[in-house]
Parts: C-alpha cells; structure tokens; sequence
C-alpha cells in the first residue's frame, strides 16, 4: 500500500492524518535519503505509531531512519501521561545503547607510532565480540546495587570521576529503576556482561579531529584544534537489556493483546498500569546498566592510555565530553498546545537533542545546549552536534543518532569481505581496524550504511542540532 507524503519543504515530509491516525506523521529527510527510506518498511512503521492511543502531537522519523522491530529505528513517540502509553517496541531491544566520547590532551603524532600497541591493549582488556563474557563479576546484591544507582555506583568503586557523572545524561542514573521488576534470566544473562563491547554496530574508535565548524561551543566541549584526539565508545545494556524488552512483550501480549493494534510489535500497556510501571521500572534499571557498562569500558581504555603513553592521572587528562542514550523512554516536560505537559517519550534510534537553558543538561553546557554525538561507520566521519530550541519545537528535543543501515546484515555478508575492508581501510585512509570476528567486520561494513554527511546535512538544515566539529577514525575496534 502506498503512503502518501506531503513535501514541506526540501528536509521535511509529512503523512497527513489519516484513517486510525491519531496525528500526523512527520519524516525529516532529503530526497536522496527518502529513496532509501521508502525500501523498507520505515514509512508504515511511522504511520502505525502515529495510530497509538494518547500520543502528542506528531510521530517523527530522523534523518538515519530505517526499518526495526514495530517503531522504526530513528523514530520518536511521546505520549499523555494519563491516556498512553508505553511500548518496548518504542524503546528497543538494546536497552540504552548510547554513545560516550572523551578528550584527550594527545595529537596525532604523538599517538601515531604507538596505535597498534594502543588498540592491542584495549582489545585485550574490554571483551570483544558474541558470547565474550566480562572479567568482571558481581553478585546479585551488588549487581542491584548497580542497576539502582548506576554512575553513582561506578563513582564509589573508582572507574568514575564526578566529572564523568555531571557530564552524562541524566548523571548516568535513572532513578525510576528497580531491579526487582527484573526477571531471573535478566540477571543471569546481565552478570556475565558488565564492561563487554558486544557485537553488531558497537564499537570503540579512536579518533582525530577533522574539522571544527563552531570554535567557542567546540572549546567548551574540550575540542581546542585539529588533529586532537578523542575517543568514542558505542554499547548498551547487551543481552540484559535484551531479555528485559523479551520479558515485558510477552507479559503485555498476556495482559493486553495485540487485536486492536495496527502491528503485533507495537504491543504495549498504559503507561499508568502496574504493568506500564514495572516495565518502566526494569527499563530504567537497564539504561543504568548501559550507563555503567560503557563508563567501565571507558574507565579502562583510559588505563590503556596510561600503560601505552606512561601519562599520570588518565581521569584529569581523558576528560568526558557527554555520554548519550540512544534507545530510551523517559518522562520529560514538553509544550503541547501551549502548555506544559509531562510526556512519555520514546527515542528509538534517537539522541536527545535539547537547547539551551533546559535544566536536564549539565551545567557546564546549559548555555551552549546538549552536546549531540552522531557516530557514522568505521571508514567514515562522526560528528559532534549541539542541540538546538528549534528541536524542541520540531522533534521533543530529538536528532538523529547515526548513519542507519541500508541494507540487512546476512546482505552485507554475502557484499562484502572483511580482508578487502581491512586492507581498503589501512591503504587509502590509514586506519587500523581490529576485529573479534571476519563475520563481524563484514556485517558493519561502511557500504552497509548510509551517507553520514548526508544525515548531517538534512540535521542541520532542518534545525534538529548544529554541527560543531567533525572526527574520523584513526583505530577501530569491532565485535
């Protein structure tokens, strides 16, 4: 069946209201994204969320949009806190996979004769890659510990600075999170899981600055000029979080069932239900895990800066620039129809993207806005964003979260070959790529994903974030 989609403008689309729409449906793009776009089932997706009960003002599509488990991967959803709802479709298997980026003080020549030795230190002290388990162990008392304070947690046990913590979103803990809403297969899938990479599109990345688009915002982020390094790591909560999202569909179809719903995936409670709650509650313990796991993965590519670099005190010279969720629902104030309202709000795919002076963002940034850290592929760019006023009004606070796949994982297997990845990387951009597996390099390969330049375009001229300075890779570390 053919969508209808209005052009507003050349970076925005709309569904207009239609049948059991409860709102329009607005897809932020360029006509070159749009082609992709339109290949899979984003569209529909979209238009199947804008039919969910209490949802507020419009569904919106980012600019990396593309197909994923009932709401589309780049997709944003708030509802009424008394009519809707929430959905673990809305939220997304890999509870709380985000993105944190650090500064360093170092500059590429002065990295560049040790980066093999660098990449090999980390690669052996974060595990890499399906089925590695962490090194790191704790006991059901303590893992609730975790799951309950988050950073708070990491900051006693010494892999966290408050530093880290003020520059976090949400100061790495959600304070709705209760790990007695969490299931015994939740926790014995989690235990094994705290400070591992994973596989997929997760990643570590060393990186250099390209360019700086915006030099005081840049200067306050810790960007002071090019060819400074910076590094990014990229997870969630691994199969933790998995499993949690599993558990709660299941218990929804139970309670609730799917027959009125436009998609099966779309399950969901009302967010005022016990049920509604608890997976809010087990959601959150989640994003706290997700917070820990990339805070300890950073704690030690910081170590490995101090064994490869002999430096002193990594905490006060690998600074945390912000570290974002990605796949979140959470209760924020937002303008509806003039006045303000608390809302649900599903970001799937999405980064927060807020502007100045709201009270969510750390101090040190509240006049600038939230950074905004949109990572593309190994081989290509990423780019640090600042969000914008216009986002609020535009998205709920909403920018894209990365480049978005353009074509499955099984195809990119049978597209492309690792060797020649790993060979084409070194030779023509003079980047180191260390892998866990020839299958994982292959799924993940540049070719498999859109152009992020053009994500960023369409970002920026749609006023969903600013760019203020761009980095590429110099190591990349791959599951």
């Amino acid at each position: 069946m053919d969508i209808e989609l209005k052009k507003i403008n050349d970076f925005v689309w709309e569904i207009p209201k239609s049948g059991p729409m409860k709102v329009p449906a607005v897809v932020y793009s360029s006509e070159k994204l749009l082609k992709v776009i339109k290949k899979d089932q984003t569209l529909e997706q979209l238009r199947n969320v804008a039919c969910l009960k209490g949802i507020q003002n419009k569904a919106y599509a980012m600019p990396d949009a593309h197909q994923g488990y009932g709401f589309p991967i780049g997709g944003v959803a708030a509802f009424d806190m008394d009519e809707g709802i929430i959905s673990p479709g809305g939220v997304g298997f890999d509870i709380n996979c985000g993105v944190k980026m650090l500064t360093t003080q170092f500059y590429l020549e002065q990295i560049k004769p040790k980066i093999k030795q660098l990449i090999n230190e980390i690669f052996n002290n974060v595990p890499v890659g399906v089925g590695r388990k962490s090194d790191l162990y704790l006991e059901r008392k303590e893992f609730n510990e975790m799951l309950e304070n988050g950073l708070k947690w990491a900051l006693s046990k010494g892999y966290c600075t408050k530093d880290d913590m003020k520059r976090t979103e949400e100061e790495g803990c959600i304070e709705y999170a209760d790990p007695s809403k969490i299931s015994e297969r939740a926790y014995s899938r989690g235990k094994s899981q705290l400070c591992t990479l994973g596989a997929g599109n997760h990643f570590i990345e060393i990186q250099k600055v390209d360019e700086i688009y915006d030099v005081d915002t840049a200067k306050k982020f810790g960007i002071e000029k090019e060819n400074q390094i910076c590094f990014t790591v990229h997870c969630g909560s691994r199969g933790f979080g998995h499993q949690i999202a599993s558990d709660y569909i299941k218990k929804m179809e139970s309670e609730y069932g799917f027959e009125n719903l436009p998609d099966r995936q779309l399950i969901n409670a009302p967010i005022k239900s016990k049920l509604g709650q608890d997976y809010l509650k087990a959601m959150s313990a989640a994003a706290n895990f997700g917070f820990v796991n990339r805070q300890i993965i950073a704690h030690r590519i910081r170590k490995a800066f101090e064994k490869v670099f002999g430096i002193e005190n990594p905490q006060e010279k690998i600074r945390m620039l912000y570290g974002i969720c990605h796949n979140i629902a959470k209760i924020e104030e937002h303008i509806i129809d003039g006045k303000t309202k608390n809302l649900c709000v599903h970001r799937k795919g999405a980064t927060r993207s807020f502007g100045p002076g709201r009270k969510e963002i750390p101090e040190v940034y509240r006049d600038t806005g939230q950074p905004v850290l949109i990572p593309g592929t190994m081989g290509t760019a990423s780019y640090i964003l600042v969000g914008t006023k216009k986002a609020e009004e535009m998205s709920f606070g909403s920018s894209a979260h990365g480049a978005g796949r353009v074509m499955s994982r099984n195809q990119a297997k049978r597209e492309f070959r690792a060797e020649e990845i790993q060979s084409k990387l070194k030779q023509e951009k003079d980047i180191e790529l260390k892998g866990a597996s020839f299958k994982g390099i292959a799924e993940e390969s540049p070719g498999a994903y859109k152009d992020i330049d053009e994500v960023i375009k369409v970002t920026k001229e749609a006023g969903l974030a600013k760019p203020v300075a761009r980095v590429v890779p110099v190591a990349v570390i791959k599951g």
